[in-house]
């Protein structure tokens, strides 16, 4: 623990372990590191987490140590796909504030160092009054869009404007930049759903916490949803967007499957991309759809598949469409979008995806599954006009073809690409020297570091 003790600032660090939180938030406590090399940062989450977050034999940084906390699991539980996926999510806001609590006392006892600022998972409502106990500032980072913190941040007025389980197709033309946005593509428990359900009573309380935070980080960019940004703005006391995380932190490109050289072989702007994320898998049917579409169209595809291939799709098809498709269980999903012969993603709409395919210039078409991703899915539809959401809302063969084609094959598609190529330029400028990123990012080691501390 001598680097503890020859450090000038010790921060804590407080990561939520499902789905993609901790990898995001560890990705900003990087930059910080590089930026306030003087300081230690003690990253906290579950082993189960921690250990896919900082793999064994990859070279991590020396001024962040990752610390366990407990995961809520009863004795003896076992992971396995027969289970409710939200089960351990469940048992673990039951253990949720106490075990970090316990895990930060532990952590000072251990490196003999005082916790000097408290950075947390926007989740994490609970960090304002760990913050006051310790007598430190607390930062909140959101990892999803400005526009899903928004509707978490202001779930009592949308309910107070729009009722409970109000028709879903009703718009929320009541307020500004949300005139296309609809009562069914708002996240579950803000107007409809199990308000009760765990994860639905965790964001509303965050919703209430937040104004107490010294910052509020988000990756994201000012030009990207720019009335909504203000909004957020004029809610807290420091609203910064720091993003995309992914043009400024750079990854180790692993195409352990040659994924770069086989689109070099194809046309520009004529490659399907399709990947849903490490979380979800489409049902069986809506895979059947997808396969029927890829075989029968002329479309080349890469689809990153994290499923079994052999199980989960029709039999032969990986050999029937071996001349025009690539299936591969891991991709460069970065690289692959900023490739010029992709022409479309086929994606979950979860935010990352959404960034990088800005970054990449690359129009989307949706299939949204759960929390933020209908939102994601109708805003950059409706609002930001650069991708589509199947009709109906699932992967079927008519509304996956008609999706396809209209982007690859119509000038309205040529228009789409032109808007997101237009983002493509704001968000590349944002994280330039003097860029606004950048300088938000400024700000927040000023918070960090105490220098600009709003109690």
């Amino acid at each position: 623990m001598e680097k503890y003790k020859k450090a000038s600032k010790h921060i804590a660090v407080l990561a939520f372990p499902f789905g993609t939180h901790a990898a995001p938030l560890l990705s900003i406590i990087r930059r910080l590191s590089e930026a306030f090399p003087a300081a230690m940062f003690s990253f906290l989450c579950t082993e189960r987490s921690n250990s896919s977050t900082f793999p064994k034999g990859h070279q991590n940084h020396d001024s962040i140590k990752p610390f366990n906390v407990w995961d809520g699991l009863p004795e003896g539980y076992t992971h396995c796909l027969k289970r409710n996926r939200h089960e351990p999510v469940d048992y673990f806001l039951q253990a949720v504030p106490q075990n970090f609590k316990d895990a930060v006392d532990a952590l000072v006892a251990e490196t003999g160092k005082p916790i000097d600022c408290l950075i947390t998972d926007a989740f994490y409502y609970f960090g304002a009054d760990i913050a006051d106990e310790l007598k430190v500032p607390w930062v909140a980072f959101w990892t999803a869009s400005p526009r899903a913190l928004f509707s978490h941040a202001e779930t009592e007025f949308f309910r107070r404007h729009v009722g409970i389980n109000d028709p879903e197709d009703k718009p929320l033309d009541f307020l500004q930049g949300f005139a296309s946005i609809r009562v069914a593509d708002l996240p579950d428990g803000v107007v409809r759903g199990n308000f009760d359900a765990s994860v639905p009573v965790l964001l509303n309380k965050m919703g209430l916490t937040l104004p107490r935070a010294a910052a509020v980080a988000a990756n994201s960019y000012e030009d990207l949803d720019n009335a909504v940004v203000n909004m957020l703005k004029s809610r807290y006391k420091r609203f910064l967007n720091v993003g995309p995380s992914n043009l400024i932190s750079a990854s180790p490109i692993d195409d352990r499957h040659g994924c770069l050289d086989w689109l070099e072989r194809h046309e520009p702007a004529s490659v399907v991309y399709i990947s849903f994320g490490s979380v979800i898998t489409p049902p069986p049917h809506e895979i059947g759809a997808l396969t029927q579409v890829l075989e029968e169209s002329n479309f080349p595809f890469l689809w990153s598949f994290r499923g079994d291939v052999e199980k989960q799709l029709p039999p032969g098809f990986p050999k029937r469409t071996s001349s025009k498709g690539k299936i591969v269980p891991w991709a460069p999903q970065q690289k692959i979008l900023e490739h010029p012969s992709v022409g479309v993603f086929v994606s979950h709409g979860g935010w990352n995806s959404i960034l990088e395919s800005i970054s990449g210039g690359v129009p989307m078409v949706f299939r949204p599954f759960f929390g933020d991703q209908k939102l994601n899915t109708r805003t950059v539809e409706t609002i930001w006009g650069f991708g589509l959401g199947l009709e109906g809302g699932t992967l079927t063969k008519e509304a996956t073809t008609n999706a396809l084609n209209f982007i690859l094959s119509t000038e309205e598609g040529k228009k789409m690409r032109q808007k997101v190529g237009v983002q493509k330029e704001l968000a590349y400028k944002a994280v330039q020297p003097n860029g606004s990123s950048i300088e938000n990012f400024k700000t927040l080691v000023g918070v960090v570091t105490c220098h600009h501390y709003l109690p």
